[in-house]
């Protein structure tokens, strides 16, 4: 998998979480435009980042099937060094996942993977 951000990975804690300190570069291209003068990570670019993370868990690439309580709470520059959590559930259970700046919390949510079964609609 080709990465738009360099990233490091921790191995699963006891807890059950999954750590990853990621830092997106100010060449990326999610920063085109987004804004000019001030340029900030889109949170569909963080979204992705959860998802890398969790396929990576999962040694898959698995669909993204639902997204919730996703809050955005700062805004992510270039460069800044970031750190991605993820609570792993069960493959068809929701994961709890947070990314964390030094000026604390930038973004939260849940988000489930897999594909659609029989009934699920």
């Amino acid at each position: 998998m080709t990465l738009w951000y360099e990233w490091s990975f921790d191995n699963q804690e006891a807890d059950g979480e999954v750590k990853a300190h990621i830092r997106v570069p100010a060449d990326s291209p999610w920063f085109d435009g987004h804004f000019p003068d001030a340029p900030v990570l889109p949170g569909v670019a963080q979204l992705g980042m959860v998802h890398d993370l969790l396929c990576r868990i999962y040694n898959q690439g698995l669909p993204v099937r639902q997204v919730s309580r996703v809050r955005f709470k700062q805004m992510i520059h270039p460069d800044q060094a970031l750190t991605l959590t993820v609570k792993a559930g069960d493959a068809d259970a929701s994961h709890s996942f947070r990314i964390a700046g030094d000026e604390g919390l930038i973004c939260s949510g849940l988000i489930r993977l897999g594909t659609e079964k029989q009934g699920d609609r």
